[in-house]
């Protein structure tokens, strides 16, 4: 299994998929290649690590929660 990579500049969502079978996926921000941000909770599938993710960088983009 790979890490699927989202271009968001100057962001990256990165999906880390489960490391055993039935277990759940997370999702780590990047800014500029450094951790900003990773999921606070596992999530059941690709798409909802995914959708969760993107949800975190729009905030990111719109400066809400901006750190």
């Amino acid at each position: 299994m790979s890490e699927t990579t989202t271009n968001i500049h100057p962001y990256a969502l990165e999906i880390l998929p489960p490391k055993a079978e039935g277990a759940s996926y997370q999702w780590a921000i990047r800014k500029n290649g450094k951790l900003t941000q990773r999921s606070d909770r596992s999530l059941p599938s690709e798409a909802k690590a995914r959708e969760n993710g993107m949800a975190q960088i729009e905030k990111l983009l719109s400066g809400v929660g901006d750190r």
